[in-house]
């Protein structure tokens, strides 16, 4: 029963954090900017921060009562995984919802797993489940490759440009760095085991501890965002646009910010019903779901419209061989 009720919800999960960005597409009052300050500040700071003092009895007074170093890993890994996650709206803005969500999950989920691995238990590395990320790695470039070479053909058949005139290969550079460091959200948690512990001991139940940690990795990936739009609405002048339209432009940058916090703390309650499966196949389904329907939105709403048929095909060719190195990083979890 729990199994299938993990399975549901990882489902309905990875179909919502895939359709996160879709919202700003229709954004027309707001720069890029303007709704990703209201995005973050909701999802990474306002929304979690309700959830965990719902959640954790006296959590002010937990938090108080920890000593600094317990927040450290959750602050530092949260920062670097905030720097992706601005990373990341640039390149959704620059070579499309399809290719960032493609290449982004394929590195995050790989290199999450091999930082992970390396640090805790380092003697895995030249085991079975090694061998299994070494292989995820090699398949991963090759799905790379592909799908890369389907976005520089996209953007010379199409005439497609990143914001600015930004060209597709920096658009795949600051794809491959918000993969890099996307990892580094599973690190926070891997190294906050302190501050979950004292929220059960403060009466919270053990997926309600979570939130705990979230509001400490989130909060601090909230600062780069918080810094580099405010940097860009000051650089551009476009503070004043929340006053346009603010009601429609609000509501697409909530709806932004509850698919994404739906679906990330989705997966986690997923996993955590789905037991011992919940880290393997429940990553599986998660990441098939992230991909296949992240690319059927990046077609239907025009991202490929003017590719020509084979271009198409190697995209999804590109997308297929991603998710095998997907489907073979979860295979680790068996071992």
């Amino acid at each position: 029963m729990n199994f299938w009720t993990g399975f549901a919800i990882i489902l309905v999960s990875g179909m919502l954090n895939a359709s996160f960005p879709l919202p700003m597409k229709y954004s027309r009052a707001w720069k890029w900017e303007n709704t990703w300050f209201l995005f973050t500040t909701l999802a990474l700071f306002l929304f979690p921060l309700i959830l965990a003092m719902a959640a954790v009895p006296d959590l002010a007074g937990m938090y108080a009562a920890l000593p600094a170093e317990a927040f450290l890993p959750g602050a530092v890994f949260g920062f670097l995984w905030g720097t992706a996650q601005v990373t990341f709206g640039i390149a959704i803005a620059g070579v499309g919802m399809a290719m960032a969500f493609a290449i982004v999950v394929g590195m995050s989920g790989l290199f999450g797993s091999l930082i992970s691995m390396g640090v805790l238990h380092p003697d895995e590395l030249t085991g079975p489940r090694g061998i299994a990320l070494m292989v995820s790695a090699a398949i991963l470039v090759v799905g790379l490759f592909l799908y890369g070479k389907a976005g520089r053909d996209r953007e010379r058949e199409t005439g497609a440009a990143g914001p600015s005139g930004s060209s597709f290969r920096k658009g795949l550079m600051v794809c491959l760095y918000t993969g890099l460091m996307g990892g580094m959200i599973n690190l926070g948690f891997a190294f906050s085991g302190k501050v979950s512990d004292a929220a059960v001991a403060r009466g919270a139940s053990g997926q309600s501890a979570t939130l705990a940690v979230w509001l400490i990795v989130l909060a601090a990936g909230y600062v780069p965002n918080l810094v580099y739009t405010v940097y860009l609405m000051i650089r551009n002048g476009t503070g004043g646009n929340f006053l346009m339209r603010p009601g429609r432009e609000g509501l697409l940058a909530t709806a932004t910010g509850l698919l994404w916090l739906g679906g990330t703390l989705g997966y986690g309650s997923g996993a955590t019903a789905m037991g011992a499966y919940g880290t393997s196949i429940g990553y599986a389904i998660y990441v098939t779901i992230l991909l296949l329907w992240s690319t059927t939105l990046g077609i239907l709403t025009g991202e490929w419209k003017h590719a020509r048929p084979a271009t198409v095909r190697r995209m999804k060719l590109g997308v297929a061989v991603i998710l095998v190195s997907a489907l073979v990083l979860s295979s680790t979890g068996f071992f």
